[in-house]
């Protein structure tokens, strides 16, 4: 999985990133992942990691300065709006599966789970 800090050292805090979508080396990532279909690439934390090749080799990454895996904007380098951003609650929970701490590009095919909370 992966799973980005977001808190100090020491601090339980962070978000997991569940799915994106492919914009670039489709081709590495298909291969990594054994399929061709481009929505299965990327879309599920498991899916994520192997087709990224994230193992825990890149634990402890600082995600603003390495050269490995890093943050970034979109392909054109302009940020999402909010109002593109979905908010549902999150997946496979039991324990405060009422609070509202999923988020995502609203209408994209990438997006993880069940259609009704992506929408």
């Amino acid at each position: 999985m992966l799973n980005v800090s977001s808190e100090a050292e020491g601090v339980g805090s962070g978000v997991l990133i569940r799915a994106l979508e492919p914009l670039a080396g489709a081709e590495a990532m298909a291969r990594r992942r054994g399929t061709e279909k481009p929505r299965d690439l990327l879309r599920g934390p498991g899916r994520l990691a192997q087709a990224l090749a994230i193992d825990r080799a890149l634990d402890g990454l600082d995600l603003t300065r390495d050269k490995q895996l890093w943050l970034g904007v979109d392909a054109a380098g302009e940020s999402t709006s909010p109002a593109k951003i979905g908010v549902s609650t999150r997946i496979g929970l039991t324990k405060d599966a009422h609070r509202p701490l999923r988020f995502f590009l609203k209408g994209s095919r990438y997006v993880s789970g069940p259609a009704a909370l992506n929408r």
